[in-house]
């Protein structure tokens, strides 16, 4: 039998080299960050669907305000199609004052102005997509307008509805009947799941692996509170200062 030297037993061996272990540690750990975004998504769909629980005494949360159709119209041969689309472009809006009005200030002056509420619009992408529940019959009753958007600083397209004289708006009082039931194990599961990944400082890192980017939000700036530091950025002076004051 011939003699081999060391690296060349080692070529022969199924021995990893030092930089095939590092790889295979990193990639076992990217693979562990995929799967805790996996398990909070599951935790979080769990949460979501949890059902409703009707309250013993449903109680009253402020007024909503919707629109309905006008008398007349609601006589007419065509209510049932012009029901139907209002199913379709009828907006709410939530408020604490049966008033809808908001504050707003003018010459140093607090004025109350009353909300606008409209019939839903729809944008140039929304009015050419294929997920648009609209028929051809009700496509005919809206028109085109050419409108300056302040959000992107240049003039966009929307539809509009031309009847709107046939819906009237109708305020009703807000009531809560129903509350989402509390699941206390699974709380914690994502408590736990949220906490494990925040003292580890993992959501920067999961976001870069799994998104492609990480967007470092004002809630996710905090400090990793393992690093926690009492004394960090104090001077000698201020923290001989400090202790003298706590001896006196």
């Amino acid at each position: 039998m011939e003699n081999y030297t060391v690296d060349e037993y080692a070529l022969c061996t199924r021995f990893k080299s030092k930089r095939r272990k590092k790889r295979l540690a990193k990639e076992d750990f990217e693979k562990h960050l995929i799967q805790l975004r996996k398990q909070q998504k599951e935790l979080w769909k769990k949460q979501n669907n949890l059902p409703l629980v009707p309250l013993e005494n449903p109680y009253q949360k402020g007024w909503q305000r919707s629109f309905v159709l006008r008398e007349d119209v609601a006589r007419s041969n065509e209510s049932s199609f012009y029901r139907s689309l209002l199913e379709k472009i009828n907006t709410w809006q939530f408020s604490s004052e049966k008033s809808f009005k908001r504050k707003k200030k003018r010459k140093r002056r607090n004025v109350y102005l009353e909300k606008i509420q409209t019939v839903k619009e729809f944008s140039e992408w929304e009015w050419r997509s294929s997920k648009l529940e609209l028929t051809e019959k009700e496509k005919v009753h809206f028109y085109k307008r050419e409108r300056w958007c302040s959000n992107f600083k240049r003039h966009r397209i929307h539809y509009m509805f031309n009847e709107s004289w046939r819906y009237v708006l109708r305020v009703s009082p807000y009531m809560i009947t129903h509350t989402i039931m509390v699941d206390s194990d699974l709380e914690s599961e994502i408590q736990l799941l949220d906490n494990y990944i925040v003292n580890l400082n993992l959501r920067n890192k999961i976001n870069k692996l799994v998104d492609g980017f990480s967007h470092r939000w004002s809630y996710y700036e905090t400090e990793n509170p393992r690093e926690l530091n009492p004394i960090k950025n104090k001077s000698r002076h201020l923290l001989y200062q400090q202790y003298v004051d706590e001896m006196i």
